[in-house]
Parts: C-alpha cells; sequence; structure tokens
C-alpha cells in the first residue's frame, strides 16, 4: 500500500512539473487554479517579405541594378493597386565579393542586399502579387505570413476566457467542499500565439504561358485562423 502511495505522489509531481505553475505559497483558507483560455480569430492582416538581391563587378553598376530592381517591384505594386509607400524596407547593405579560393584574396565583384516588407489588407490583391515577385530573378525568399494586426486585444480576450475558466473551477472546489468562492488574491498571466508561415512558392519561368495561366498557389484557400492562448493560475479566498 506503502509503494502505491508513493508512485501517486510521484506521478502527481510529474504532472505539475510539465505544466510548469508558478510557486506560490499555499494559505489556509484558499483554493489554486489553473486554467488555459482561447481566442481564436481570422487573420486581418498579409505580410508579405522578400530580399531583393543584385551582384556586378562594380558597386555603381550594382547598385543601379538593385535601383532597376526596386522600381519593377514599385510597378508590380502600381499594377496591383498598392501605393508603393506601404512597402517598408528592413536593410540596405553594399558589400565587396571576394574569391577566396587563391591564397590571396581576389575581389570579384559587389553585391546589394535589401529586404522588403508589404502588409495587406486586401486578400485579393496577395496572390497576383506574389506570383508576379517569385517570377522576378532579383526577387529571393519571397515568404507571405497571415496575422492580426491588433494582436493585444485578441491577448486580453484569451485572457478573460483563461480566468473565467479558472474561477468557475474554483468555485466548483469550494462549493464540492461545502464553502463559498471569496475574493481574488493572486494572479499570473502568461499569453502566447501560434505563428502559422505560408511560403510562396517561386513559379518557374521554363513554364511560360501555361504558368501565367495557372492560379496563383494562395487562389481560393482560406488563411490559418490565430490562435491566441492564455494561462491563468488564480488564487481564492473561501469563505
Amino acid at each position: 500500500m506503502k509503494r502505491v502511495i508513493v508512485l501517486l505522489m510521484v506521478l502527481a509531481a510529474g504532472c505539475a512539473l510539465g505544466q510548469n505553475p508558478p510557486t506560490i505559497t499555499a494559505q489556509a483558507n484558499t483554493v489554486y487554479t489553473s486554467a488555459e483560455g482561447r481566442f481564436e480569430s481570422a487573420p486581418d492582416t498579409a505580410l508579405i517579405q522578400f530580399n531583393l538581391s543584385a551582384q556586378e563587378d562594380t558597386s555603381k553598376a550594382a547598385y543601379q541594378r538593385a535601383s532597376d530592381a526596386a522600381e519593377q517591384v514599385r510597378q508590380i505594386l502600381r499594377a496591383n493597386g498598392v501605393d508603393p509607400k506601404a512597402a517598408e524596407i528592413g536593410f540596405f547593405s553594399i558589400q565587396p565579393v571576394y574569391d577566396w579560393r587563391q591564397p590571396k584574396r581576389k575581389l570579384v565583384g559587389y553585391r546589394v542586399n535589401t529586404n522588403v516588407s508589404l502588409k495587406l489588407k486586401d486578400f485579393t490583391k496577395v496572390g497576383p502579387i506574389v506570383q508576379a515577385l517569385g517570377d522576378q530573378e532579383y526577387a529571393e525568399n519571397v515568404s507571405l505570413n497571415y496575422a492580426l494586426d491588433n494582436m493585444e486585444a485578441a491577448k486580453l480576450k484569451a485572457v478573460e476566457d483563461a480566468f473565467q475558466r479558472a474561477r468557475a473551477e474554483a468555485a466548483t472546489v469550494a462549493k464540492a467542499g461545502g464553502r463559498t468562492l471569496g475574493e481574488l488574491s493572486y494572479a499570473s498571466v502568461d499569453t502566447y500565439e501560434q505563428v502559422r508561415v505560408l511560403a510562396a512558392p517561386m513559379m518557374a519561368k521554363a513554364a511560360g504561358a501555361r504558368a501565367e495561366a495557372m492560379a496563383p498557389p494562395t487562389a481560393e484557400f482560406t488563411p490559418h485562423k490565430i490562435t491566441v492562448t492564455a494561462r491563468v493560475n488564480a488564487m481564492f479566498g473561501l469563505k
């Protein structure tokens, strides 16, 4: 019988460690609960990110080629009814490129790199823009993410749901013990969101007119919903 009791205590300790609740001091006439709440919503923002890259023999030529690539991006945006000012640049760099195969390094050219991000509220424009970017040799690492613009409001709703669950559990415990639930004396909150990334495939140039006739990779698909999860640990007094 003692062995069974010890085993149950070990299993209980293992479950507690798995949930990683905060360490609190047990108090008389209190009940402690921990509950998880969720808030799920369709995304309202599409984030397209990509790199512009160009390499030439001279820094001036590399810069000019990168400028031409940027102008083509602006043309793509205008053609899809998007103001180029909506696109944001994360970084811009010009770096020398060396050939390290020789004992003494040899300068072979210059490379320009820049990162561009674009937020869209109109999802119907996502497919054509992604397809147009994927068909350009200067655009690299094209990716598409969906998100909520006001993530803080979503977190608050998840916290509210978690607290209601925690309070309901505490009230059930109090009732089962012939007591009534008192005021909240302690609480801690932890929130996180599940981020899903939808990679945008590059369109092969060899496909020619057949590729142009095909629908964009994102056409007719529904973006993943954004799920925000919150965990509330709460202690209530007992009457």
